[in-house]
């Protein structure tokens, strides 16, 4: 008789209880959403936000992050610090208590904070779980007090170690290098983001001190925000040398309903809008109640205001959001007591009461301001309806486009190859520069799954113009229909035809500029396609060497040394590639083309923000701000080709 096979256990024995700070180390990602870079500045943040909290509550002035060497970071402030009394649940010392209890703070009821940001009280005692190394100091009731801690577990009980005639906290931390995957503070992550809080803490004085290794030759370096301003300050910084159509930025700063308001915001000359919205400090990149009680608010009263001042007739269609928002830069901050926010990331705030409130504050202060300066009020309502003009043009273009795409069965004009491969997974989109080059591809390809789309010229710099008048451009036309996503309102990323689009342009400085063209217009109107990672940059080589049979290919002047250096100088014939067009079908397909030995770069949005104001600057209508960038980066340009 055989035996059956034992099947395994399942009982209480097989529940795990991760006690303390467990649950943190054994799924980080949960708690500071990953333990790359973002994660590891994320520790920062925690720290600051504590101190962040107390300025808020109005007790402390100055806070200091300090970059220490050997990995270590250093955040003080002149608060109340951390009481250090017997805590009565946990009969340890509060200090302990909140460095190594998960949801222990002094943000989860009674008096000690009226709005705070790290509301999920978890996380400086996150932190500490992180941390290989963490000391804190509290000056507090004229004493002052210690605790270390390995891992999240203390070393000892806390410590009186002296007096203090001030009162403050000072966390030290010392990342877990087995958690995060590189320990590498990035000092301008650090500063945009403080930066940031300062504008939102108004009067609150927030230093920066980098003392590591070979950060800079001369020794630490300092840096400073306050900004008395507050959001009206921020707004001006989020501006910058772009011309704005105001001569007053609105901004107003009220308490309602135990809610505080603060809005300020302008108009410029850009096509492109920014709305940044936070609540209680923390970004809400998604939005929420918040952000949506301000839109209610500026569409409503912006549309009654043209309507009673005769811009919008009775017979005109009102407004609408997407009118109102283009070249607006606005900041749109609010502090609560009990945030909601959707996840631990905090993305988007959901509490109703913050869209009545702040729908409120900016519908009344809005219909003053506009009534008070009617000079703005005028030069805005115009840029809306000329917003709303070009919307009506551009429906009419993209329905002729996406119209011509389907009674033509995506045939183009733009001369397309297309591949016969009609799976998209398997299916390649090659934009190349110029009728030669798309010579050479065209018979250099793998025509089953490779098609190649020549452009003529330089397409429309998209940064400058407006939807309608960038479809009348045929190339851009063509590459419109050849992606089949349609565009705008109507894009969809389910019917993309092919799934690696690769911009194949010259290795000179036409090719640069086309390549940045193209790039502009697929960040500002196919933002999702270089999201899903579909968007591919060429690298063809620059250097053809060839010594008897044998023939390599360089790609940068650093690996066609290398290669001389292993064939000897002597009798090798050097070519450089000016252009594509310069390759014959088998050599283009070889270096450029063979999926088994090409290089291809993916195109990512590391940082949309910074993205978005680097394409601003490059490429949109104002000269200045692309003059400074040219002269501050002109040192570290290499081959330029004139």
């Amino acid at each position: 008789m055989s035996k059956s096979k034992e099947k395994p256990s399942y009982s209480a024995k097989d529940i795990y209880v991760l006690e303390g700070l467990d649950p943190v180390r054994k799924r980080p990602g949960m708690y500071i959403g990953s333990t790359g870079a973002d994660g590891l500045h994320h520790l920062i943040w925690e720290v600051v936000d504590n101190s962040i909290d107390e300025a808020m509550a109005g007790h402390a002035k100055n806070i200091k992050v300090e970059l220490l060497k050997n990995n270590r970071v250093a955040v003080t402030d002149d608060g109340r610090g951390i009481p250090v009394d017997t805590h009565k649940q946990t009969k340890k010392s509060a200090l302990e208590t909140v460095m190594t209890t998960l949801h222990a703070g002094g943000k989860f009821g009674g008096e000690s904070y009226k709005v705070a940001g790290g509301l999920h009280g978890v996380g400086v005692s996150v932190v500490n779980a992180l941390s290989k190394w963490l000391r804190v100091e509290v000056c507090r009731n004229g004493s002052q007090y210690v605790q270390e801690y390995n891992y999240g577990k203390p070393k000892s009980k806390v410590k009186k170690i002296g007096s203090c005639k001030n009162t403050g906290t000072k966390v030290i931390f010392d990342p877990d290098p087995e958690v995060f995957l590189n320990i590498d503070f990035n000092l301008n992550k650090i500063l945009d983001h403080l930066r940031q809080q300062a504008y939102l803490t108004k009067g609150v004085n927030i230093d920066v001190v980098d003392e590591r290794e070979n950060s800079h030759a001369g020794g630490p370096t300092y840096y400073g925000f306050c900004f008395e301003g507050g959001l009206s300050s921020y707004v001006k910084y989020l501006v910058g040398n772009t011309p704005v159509i105001q001569d007053n930025l609105f901004y107003v700063h009220k308490n309602r309903e135990n809610i505080e308001v603060e809005v300020a915001f302008t108009y410029t000359n850009d096509l492109e809008g920014e709305e940044l919205s936070f609540a209680n400090n923390i970004y809400t990149p998604d939005g929420g109640m918040h952000i949506t009680g301000f839109r209610s608010a500026l569409t409503r009263t912006l549309n009654d205001f043209a309507r009673s001042n005769n811009h919008l007739k009775e017979s005109d269609d009102n407004l609408t959001g997407e009118d109102i928002r283009e070249g607006l830069t606005a900041a749109v901050s609010i502090k609560l007591r009990e945030p909601q926010f959707e996840g631990q990331t905090k993305a988007r705030l959901g509490n109703p009461e913050a869209r009545t409130v702040v729908e409120a504050v900016v519908g009344e202060t809005l219909k003053e301001f506009l009534e008070r300066h009617s000079v703005d009020a005028r030069r805005i309502i115009e840029k809306n309806l000329l917003a709303a003009k070009a919307r009506k043009a551009a429906k009419a273009a993209k329905d002729t486009v996406l119209r011509k795409g389907a009674l033509e069965g995506l045939t183009l004009p733009g001369k397309l190859a297309d591949c016969s491969s009609r799976n998209p997974e398997e299916s390649e989109l090659f934009i190349v520069e110029g009728d030669s080059a798309g010579g050479s591809a065209k018979g250099g390809r793998d025509r089953r799954t490779q098609a190649i789309l020549p452009l003529r010229g330089k397409i429309l710099n998209v940064e400058k113009s407006r939807i309608d008048k960038m479809l009348l451009n045929k190339e851009i036309k063509s590459l419109v229909i050849a992606l089949g996503t349609a565009i705008s309102e109507n894009f969809d990323i389910s019917k993309l035809r092919y799934h690696k689009i690769i911009i194949m342009t010259d290795a000179d400085i036409d090719g640069a500029h086309i390549r940045t063209l193209l790039l502009t217009l697929f960040y500002r109107y196919f933002v999702k396609i270089i999201e899903g990672g579909y968007l591919y940059i060429a690298q063809p080589p620059l250097y053809r060497l060839q010594k008897g049979k044998e023939v390599q290919y360089a790609y940068s002047d650093k690996e066609r040394d290398k290669i001389l250096e292993r064939l000897g100088s002597e009798r090798v014939n050097i070519q450089r590639y000016k252009g594509l067009g310069e390759m014959n079908p088998s050599q283009l397909w070889e270096t450029t083309m063979n999926p088994d030995d090409r290089l291809l770069m993916r195109v990512e949005i590391g940082d949309a923000v910074k993205a978005d104001k680097l394409f601003d600057v490059l490429m949109g209508q104002t000269v200045e701000p692309r003059k400074n960038f040219i002269q501050a980066h002109a040192t570290s340009v290499r081959n330029l080709d004139i």
